[in-house]
This record gives structure tokens, C-alpha cells and sequence, in this order.
């Protein structure tokens, strides 16, 4: 064991001890020594409440390879992996997980729906990935609104109504839903325009159908609008999919970053979702599994 990770475990049952009887609901946000109820077990497969659907990012962790990743977190806990190109799927379910969001090289960030001379070339490369999804009883595909370039928002929303309406008919007969990412434009995706819940679910009711959601990244909200809890409460039936990650960095979820996330996910469980958290941090320990199973261990609950 690395000292790294042995200085990491002793911090974890010093803070237990220190805190004693303390609720984690009683902690105050970002709170530096903070309890977070961590299962310092080294059991070969971790043992979870079964709550939270455990999934994560694989762009993450694209430095390790597929196969041996797979394995690893599943020993962890972890049922999914999110954002897998078809290529990267048969590798995936070998090792006994799913695909829990499908993507392709084609799927542009910038270049999305809210822009009419995108349409023609996103629907052909679309339908083939949700017919191939489909195919490989993958249920979500990622979809983006694309950046502003000058389009207002009430532009923007029928843009992309108009371009996504065909895809998500098609989506609907194949039993394939379509989410369109919250992504904040103040740090990390400037110009963005899906990048408020509200616009978001906008979209979602001028659609107007089941087979269209949103994916509620936790960390892009909390730069753009903050009050998770609340907004998670208040939009759960338009949201299919959450990713994680701290604010501020992008990094670990544990206490050296602002939000808590066992209330969040909390929350999450007494709303009754049955979808997919996927861990979406970028790790900066030495071990970068090792920071993904703090991670689904914090969010486990």
C-alpha cells in the first residue's frame, strides 16, 4: 500500500473518531475534516447500500485501459460506465456492466441542435447511434445543445426542438431516451447554451415526450445556479442521468471541495430516481481508482 493511501485511510478513521456520534446531515457543506460514513473495508468486491446506481465517466480515466478498468469497477461497486463509444460497448458488457450513456466521436459539445445547418448532418449520425444502442439494449444516448454563436435562448429552444423532434420519435420506437447535458459557460464550456435547468426544462416540456430528458451535472449547476437540493427536488421528473464532480476544480468529491454530496444524494434516493449517478471528477491522487472508490463510497448512501 502507498504511503499516499495510508496517510489518506488514518485521516478518515481520525476524523471518525473525532467526530464520534456526529449525522452527516448535521455537517456543514465542504466542512474540512468532516465525517463522510467511508467503509474502510479492503473486501475483493466493495458491498453497497444499493440505493445509488453507481456509474463513471470513462474520459476520466481514459489513461488506464478499457478492459482492466471495467474490472476494477465492478470490484468496486460500480454497475455503468458512462460516455462509451460503440466500439468501446462489447468490451463493457463482457466485463458484466452496461453502457449507461452512449456517445460518438461525431457528438459535438459545440456544434449542436440550436443551429439549423447542423440538423441534416446530426440526425443521419444519430439515428444510426440510437438504432445501435438500441440494438445492444443501451437505453441512453447524449445528446448537446450546442454553443450560442449570437443565437438568443428562445432561438435556441426551437432550434433545438426542431432539430432533436424526428430523432426523439425515432428514439421512442427503439426504446431509446435522449439526454441533452447541463453544462455550465462561466469556467470550463463558454457560450454553452444549455447551461440553466429552467432553459433546460423548457426544452423538455416543448418536446413533450418521455423519451427526452435531461442530465443534471452536479457540478456544472452548482457554478451556474447553485441550490442543488432545491432544484433536483423541484425538476426530478426531467431529469434521467446526474454526473458528479467538486466545485471548485473539477476534482475529488470529499470534503476539500463546497458541496456535500451524501445530502445531495440523499435527496436523490428520496425522490425516488432509479437512473444513473455517474462520477464524472477528475482524479488527482497517484492511485486514480483509489480516488474513485472514495468517491462512490461518499456517495453511497
Amino acid at each position: 500500500m502507498s504511503k499516499s493511501k495510508m496517510d489518506r485511510r488514518r485521516a478518515v478513521k481520525n476524523i471518525s473518531a473525532g467526530i464520534g456520534a456526529i449525522g452527516i446531515g448535521s455537517i456543514a457543506m465542504g466542512q474540512p475534516g468532516a465525517s463522510l460514513d467511508i467503509d474502510d473495508s479492503n473486501d475483493a468486491e466493495t458491498v453497497l447500500k444499493g440505493n445509488i446506481n453507481h456509474a463513471v465517466c470513462r474520459w476520466c480515466y481514459k489513461n488506464i485501459p478499457l478492459d482492466k478498468f471495467v474490472v476494477k469497477s465492478k470490484e468496486i461497486g460500480i454497475k455503468a460506465i458512462d460516455l462509451l463509444k460503440p466500439e468501446e460497448w462489447e468490451i463493457t458488457k463482457k466485463a458484466g456492466l452496461e453502457c449507461s450513456l452512449a456517445t460518438d466521436s461525431f457528438a459535438s459539445i459545440t456544434d449542436g441542435f440550436n443551429t439549423i445547418a447542423n440538423h441534416k448532418k446530426l440526425q443521419e449520425k444519430y439515428q444510426k447511434l440510437i438504432s445501435q444502442a438500441s440494438h445492444a439494449g443501451i437505453k441512453q444516448v447524449i445528446v448537446f445543445s450546442g454553443n450560442r454563436n449570437g443565437i438568443s435562448d428562445e432561438i435556441g429552444l426551437e432550434n433545438c426542438a426542431v432539430g432533436l423532434d424526428p430523432l426523439v420519435t425515432f428514439a421512442e420506437k427503439n426504446n431509446v431516451t435522449l439526454i441533452m447535458e447541463l453544462l455550465n459557460s462561466k469556467v470550463d464550456h463558454k457560450d454553452y447554451q444549455c447551461d440553466l435547468t429552467p432553459w433546460g426544462v423548457k426544452l423538455v416540456d416543448k418536446i413533450g415526450s418521455n423519451n427526452f430528458k435531461l442530465l443534471y451535472d452536479i457540478y456544472h449547476m452548482q457554478i451556474m445556479e447553485g441550490d442543488i437540493i432545491a432544484t433536483i427536488n423541484t425538476y426530478k421528473d426531467y431529469i434521467a442521468h446526474y454526473h458528479t464532480g467538486g466545485v471548485p476544480g473539477r476534482n475529488e468529491i470529499n470534503t476539500t471541495q463546497e458541496l456535500n454530496y451524501p445530502a445531495i444524494m440523499k435527496a436523490i434516493v428520496a425522490n425516488g430516481f432509479t437512473g444513473y449517478v455517474a462520477q464524472e471528477f477528475i482524479p488527482t491522487y497517484d492511485d486514480k481508482l483509489e480516488a474513485l472508490e472514495e468517491g462512490i463510497k461518499i456517495c453511497d448512501v
